[in-house]
């Protein structure tokens, strides 16, 4: 029922290879630009980011189609940006501006946008999960060829609520894929010394929910396991698991100074797994594009990230009537 994963760069184009090195180094430039902003002071509350993570959201995002849902936890910049949300528009909200997706009441983890069928970063660890659930739900219940992809982490893997919605996924064959983020430390506890099973992607075998597990730093892995996991939900065989092997090179969040694992050890996988060189390497036998190429969507990603911290420093804060709006009681 459960099996790896793996992919190589066979049968792929210059142009899908040169896609997925400019979506994911938009992710990362991005990110690197909002912990300079939070050390400056523009960024309040919690910040969690994504560097190092970005193969997953992009090569799942290259197997969704329109109309597909989806939503994750509070490490969420990365997911906003791969499903087509305007970085003007999310950074204006991390720094708490009315120009936000959320007018600047939701911050780094509460973010959404109904246009693109993102429901939000959620800052309850794993509450996420059976509203994915619920999403699915309501696309069957309405006839929708749809998918509902719902992230968490390893850490979350280990709530009570994810096994209540594998139950309830599995007996009405929801269209949902429940993407594991296996980052390997959820909040700073190394996966070997939380969890029994270390194989997230069997978890839900006993609800008679198939699984995988891939490569997380290979865009293309993630991408061919994506279209196998849709297929299988489109076909309406009910719910899917799949857990992605990847690794975050910061803290868990901004305040966290990382000092359960060693630096040597975050250095060797920048040095031998990251995403982003991976398809750089990949381009490069190709001969798909330069390195002065590449070297110009660098400097045209970099300037897109600098207007739209320009543009959230230079939006107003909400005004002092929005604290009343938007709420339920």
């Amino acid at each position: 029922m459960a099996a790896k994963k793996s992919a190589s760069g066979a049968n792929v184009s210059g142009d899908e290879l040169l896609h997925y090195y400019r979506e994911m180094l938009m992710i990362r430039r991005f990110e690197e630009k909002a912990g300079q902003l939070y050390g400056m002071g523009q960024i309040g509350g919690f910040c969690h980011l994504y560097i190092g993570q970005e193969a997953v959201v992009v090569g799942i995002e290259a197997a969704a189609k329109e109309g597909d849902s989806r939503l994750t936890s509070y490490r969420d910049h990365g997911h906003m940006l791969a499903c087509g949300m305007d970085p003007k528009g999310v950074m204006a909200e991390l720094t708490g501006r009315e120009d936000g997706y959320s007018k600047g009441k939701g911050g780094s983890m509460h973010m959404f946008s109904a246009e693109k069928k993102f429901y939000g970063g959620h800052g309850i660890v794993a509450a996420q999960v059976p509203i994915g659930a619920g999403l699915a739900f309501a696309n069957k219940y309405k006839g929708e060829d749809t998918v509902s992809f719902t992230y968490f982490g390893d850490g979350a893997a280990n709530q009570g609520q994810v096994y209540e919605s594998f139950n309830m996924a599995a007996l009405w064959k929801l269209p949902v894929i429940f993407v594991v983020e296996n980052n390997q430390y959820a909040m700073g506890t190394s996966q070997k010394r939380s969890a029994s099973t270390p194989d997230f992607y069997t978890r839900g075998e006993a609800f008679g929910i198939p699984g995988a597990a891939v490569d997380g730093m290979n865009v293309l892995a993630v991408k061919a396991a994506a279209e196998e996991a849709v297929a299988h939900c489109r076909a309406g065989k009910g719910p899917y698991v799949m857990e992605v092997k990847t690794y975050r090179y910061r803290g868990h969040s901004m305040s966290d100074p990382a000092k359960y694992r060693s630096r040597e050890e975050v250095q060797k996988v920048k040095e031998n797994q990251d995403p982003i060189d991976m398809v750089k390497e990949m381009i490069a036998q190709g001969k798909h594009a330069s390195a002065d190429d590449l070297k110009a969507i660098d400097k045209e990603i970099k300037k897109i990230v600098q207007e739209a911290a320009d543009f959230a420093i230079e939006s107003p804060e909400p005004s002092v009537d929005e604290l009343y709006t938007d709420i339920y009681a």
